[in-house]
C-alpha cells in the first residue's frame, strides 16, 4: 500500500504547528528552569512567572489547534487561515507576555488582547473553515 505525500501547503501547516508545538514546550522548560530563578530576585517576579506561564499554556494549546486544522487542509483547504490566526495569536498573545515577563514592560499588555481575539477567531475558524461551499 502506497501513502500519498501531502501537497505543500498541507505540509507547511503541519511545519508551522510542529514548530508552535517545540517553542512552547522549549519556552515553558526555560521559564521553569532558566526564569524562574531569575525572577525570584526581581520585583514582581511571581507575577512576572505566572505570565510566562500563561503565555507558555496558550502557545501549547493553540500549536495543538494548528495542528488540528493542518490535518484536514486536504479536505477544507479555508482551514490554512486557521492555521496563520493560531500563529498571530502566539505571536500577539504569548510574544507580549514573554516580553513583560523578561522586560517587565506592562504597556506590552495592550497588545495581548489582539492575541486573544485572534485565538477566538481561530477556534470559531474550525466552524467557518469547514462549510462546504
Amino acid at each position: 500500500m502506497q501513502s500519498e505525500t501531502p501537497p505543500a501547503s498541507d505540509r507547511t501547516a503541519f511545519v508551522i504547528a510542529g514548530v508552535l508545538g517545540a517553542t512552547g514546550v522549549a519556552l515553558g522548560a526555560f521559564g521553569a528552569h532558566g526564569l524562574k530563578g531569575w525572577l525570584q530576585t526581581v520585583d514582581n517576579g511571581a507575577q512576572r512567572l505566572a505570565w510566562w506561564q500563561t503565555a507558555t499554556e496558550y502557545h501549547l494549546w493553540h500549536a495543538l489547534l494548528a495542528g488540528i486544522l493542518a490535518s484536514q487542509i486536504h479536505r477544507f483547504p479555508r482551514l490554512r487561515t486557521g492555521v496563520l490566526l493560531c500563529v498571530v495569536g502566539t505571536l500577539l498573545f504569548s510574544g507580549s507576555l514573554y516580553l513583560m515577563t523578561l522586560t517587565d514592560l506592562r504597556v506590552l499588555g495592550a497588545v495581548t488582547p489582539f492575541g486573544g481575539v485572534a485565538f477566538i477567531v481561530a477556534w470559531l475558524w474550525l466552524v467557518i473553515g469547514t462549510r462546504r461551499a
